[in-house]
Formats: structure tokens, C-alpha cells, sequence
């Protein structure tokens, strides 16, 4: 048996995609309860690729589509670029369509393209994008672009400089990452994007759609461009977190490196030591931490993504926005989204703190214990929602099933009895600070 996807009507997807556009995807009990645990699986990830993908070619469509002039403008110029492009190289050209910012760009650019008032759409990144897809596939070819701010960032290659303002022309030599200057852009500085070790993640510190805009409500900032002081830092913390990954959970690493396309520092006064960006899919914000930290960060954000995915093709519930539920892991009300996105990313990290303990990883026995305990709480209370769908319920379902094995490996001692006693002088001090809301702590 299979469930039929169903296209959600929220605000933040009115402008991503045309009604039913991801209406094809079927998601069988087995995928559904795959990812419902959390657990890395063959089936789930090709799903989650899948879905990103599809939604991805119908936004830069879309945005195609809306675009003056339509497919025969300047746009439709970039486009045939692109195309040209794929007919050599396919694998480039997926890799800079799928980049993350890419999406973010096509969903501001869509929005702005349907909005009656507000900033103009930047649609000369489509050129940026089509002369990156070129460089990459290594085809002759001409166009002139117009640099931002003295800036003309390609994504996935890096971004150029200028020597002098006005537009800028464009050829096959115009990119040369082992060269200080590019031979066909008036001798452009050239800043490579920065590869993180062990794999393609980059550290993106340069797209200009690597991050929220400017008043996004996400408690994020991304850091400017990092110094190569800053850049060896993140290459020693990132190796560290994936030398952690790969001894107490070789899934999961392996997970992040299927799903995982880049990485944006943020700064340091970023409240948040991560965050995730659905229209940004395959990426993820986070600070600079000692390796421990970075690996549950990662293991955290990319459970995030998955559900975001699953969620654009299946509805899983019909509440509203309403901030009502007590979320262990925070102070303020969630919405019954958050409260469920909350609970997926801490029953991985759950999962992952237990397999870490059990190779001996200091305190992480009271991470598993203390996070079990959250989850614990919360999964009774998403449960007994009305609003949730038959696949919604299915999925919380499964996710219970998943805390529940849990007791097949429990902590030594009364640890589990700890954090609940914790938990629940956390729970008794929320509910004065909100009586109003204390009927919605309880299942």
C-alpha cells in the first residue's frame, strides 16, 4: 500500500511551486516508517533526493515562466545556455541547478516575480547560474553579465571581482580556481568557493542566497566571508565531527554525506549553534563548535531536511500556526509544525547519543537520557492532535515505535529517572509561566 501525496497550501509554499507540481510521488508504509525513525535508510534518502529535485526543476520553470519576456527574453537566453550545457556535461549542470541557494534564489525570485509591490527580482543570477553550468561543463561560449556591489558570485565555482565596474564579459576562460586572476573576465580576482575535507560539501561564505534575507524570522546571521584563519578552523572542527560520526554512527555519516550539499557559517552572535532553510534544501546554517557539538548539530539540522521533504509531498497534519505546545527543548510556545520537526531532530540525536555511548563517548549516556526524556513527553502530546493526518498519525506512530526500542540498550543506573524528574520541574515551571496554555501539555 502506498499513500498518495497531497500538496500543502501553507504561505511559506504559495510561491515555490504550482498546486499539485509534486502530486506524482507516492511514499509506500515501509519509506514512511523508515524515515519516521529517523534511522538512515537506502529507500528514504532517494526519496528525500527525489522530491528535492522535482521541486526544484518546477521553481526555476516557474520562475522562467513568469519572467518579462518569458522563455524568448534574456532569460530565456540564460536557459538555453544551460541546456547547451547539460548536452555536454549533465552532472554539472544538476550540481549547480540542485545547489542549495540555488532554491532559495528561485523562491525569492518567484515571490518577488508575483508580488505587486516590493524589490525588483534578481534575475541576473539565472545568467550567473547558466555561465557557472558552462565553465563546469567546459563549453565555449559568450555572455555579459552585471556584477553586484563590485561582486559577480558563480555558484558552486566562487565568486569574481572585477577590476573595473560596468557589465561583464564572459567566456570559457573566465575561471581559473588555481589562478589569482581569471584571463577572460578584464582580470577578475577569483575567490573559490571553500571545499570542506572529506567529501563536496563546501562552506558557502560567499552566495548571496546562502542565508535568510534580511528580515527572515529565523534567530540566524550568517558570518562575511572568513579569513583562511577562519577557514582552517572549520576544516579542523569539521573533520573532527566527521571522525566522530563515522566511529558511533557510520549511518548517519553517511547520511550527511548523501544529503548534506553545504554548509554556512554563521556568525557569532547567531543565537542558534544551527538552523535549517527549507527552501535552501541540502543545506545548513551553523556556528563554528568543537567537534562533539558540530556532529549532533549535523545529525539535528539534516533531520530537519528530511521531514521538510517528506512534508512538500505528504500532508502529515492541518493544524495552523498557532504557537500553543510546550516544547522541552525551548521556552517559548511552538506550533504543532514545530513541536513535530522539534521531536523528529531529537529522536535521531536520541539514537545518535546512545550509539556514542556505547562506545564509551564521555557524558553521552546523560545526552541520550536527557533527550529521550523530551522526546518521551512530546510524542504522547502530537499523538492525541486531532489535526493530524491518517499518514500523520501512521508517521508519529512510528516514531513512538522508535523512542519505545530504545529500551533494548538503557543506561547504566537511574539516569532515564533523572531526566524525567528534571524534565518535569522544566515542565511544572513552563506551565506558570503560561497557564493559559497548560491544557496543551498533556496528552
Amino acid at each position: 500500500m502506498t499513500h498518495r501525496t497531497h500538496h500543502h497550501d501553507a504561505p511559506a509554499r504559495a510561491a515555490s511551486a504550482p498546486p499539485g507540481a509534486l502530486s506524482a510521488f507516492s511514499v509506500t508504509h515501509h519509506t514512511l516508517h523508515a524515515l519516521a525513525s529517523t534511522e538512515p535508510s537506502a529507500e528514504g534518502s532517494r526519496l528525500v533526493s527525489d522530491v528535492r529535485r522535482s521541486k526544484r526543476l518546477v521553481l526555476l520553470r516557474a520562475v522562467l515562466d513568469a519572467a518579462p519576456g518569458g522563455p524568448g527574453g534574456e532569460s530565456g537566453e540564460h536557459w538555453a545556455l544551460l541546456e547547451e550545457a547539460e548536452r555536454h556535461d549533465p552532472a554539472a549542470v544538476r550540481d549547480v541547478l540542485h545547489y542549495p541557494a540555488t532554491g532559495a534564489w528561485a523562491e525569492e525570485t518567484l515571490r518577488r516575480l508575483h508580488a505587486p509591490y516590493g524589490p525588483a527580482p534578481d534575475l541576473g543570477h539565472l545568467g550567473a547560474l547558466a555561465v557557472a553550468a558552462a565553465l563546469r561543463a567546459g563549453i565555449g561560449f559568450k555572455a555579459t553579465l552585471r556584477p553586484v556591489h563590485g561582486r559577480l558570485v558563480l555558484p558552486t565555482l566562487g565568486l569574481l571581482r572585477p577590476a573595473r565596474p560596468g557589465p561583464l564579459a564572459l567566456d570559457e576562460r573566465s575561471w581559473d580556481a588555481d589562478a589569482d586572476t581569471a584571463a577572460g573576465a578584464a582580470a577578475s580576482d577569483a575567490l573559490p568557493l571553500h571545499v570542506l575535507p572529506g567529501g563536496r560539501t563546501a562552506l558557502d561564505d560567499l552566495d548571496p542566497y546562502r542565508a535568510p534575507a534580511a528580515g527572515h524570522p529565523a534567530p540566524v546571521r550568517p558570518a562575511r566571508r572568513l579569513t583562511p584563519k577562519g577557514h582552517k578552523r572549520w576544516d579542523t572542527q569539521w573533520s573532527g565531527a566527521l571522525t566522530l560520526l563515522e566511529r558511533y554512527d557510520t549511518a548517519r555519516a553517511e547520511e550527511i554525506g548523501r544529503l548534506l550539499r553545504s554548509v554556512v557559517p554563521l556568525a557569532g552572535g547567531s543565537r542558534s549553534n544551527g538552523a535549517t532553510l527549507p527552501a535552501a534544501a541540502g543545506s545548513l546554517l551553523a556556528r563554528a563548535q568543537a567537534p562533539p557539538a558540530l556532529a549532533a548539530t549535523l545529525v539535528h539540522e539534516v533531520q530537519h531536511g528530511k521531514l521538510a521533504a517528506l512534508a512538500d509531498i505528504l500532508t502529515l497534519h492541518t493544524a495552523d500556526r498557532t504557537p500553543r505546545f510546550w516544547a522541552p527543548w525551548r521556552s517559548d510556545p511552538r506550533p504543532l509544525e514545530g513541536l513535530l520537526h522539534g521531536a523528529y531532530a531529537h529522536l535521531a540525536l536520541a539514537g545518535y547519543w546512545q550509539r556514542a555511548a556505547l562506545y564509551g563517548a564521555r557524558g553521552a549516556w546523560a545526552q541520550h537520557a536527557r533527550i529521550r526524556a523530551q522526546v518521551a513527553a512530546a510524542l504522547p502530546v502530537i499523538r492525541a492532535c486531532p489535526e493530524l493526518t491518517p499518514a500523520g498519525r501512521e508517521f508519529t506512530d512510528a516514531m513512538a515505535a522508535a523512542e519505545k526500542a530504545m529500551d533494548e540498550l538503557r543506561p547504566p543506573g537511574d539516569q532515564y529517572a533523572t531526566a524525567r524528574r528534571a524534565l518535569d520541574r522544566e515542565r511544572r515551571a513552563w506551565c506558570a509561566a503560561h497557564p493559559e496554555l497548560s491544557a496543551f501539555i498533556r496528552a
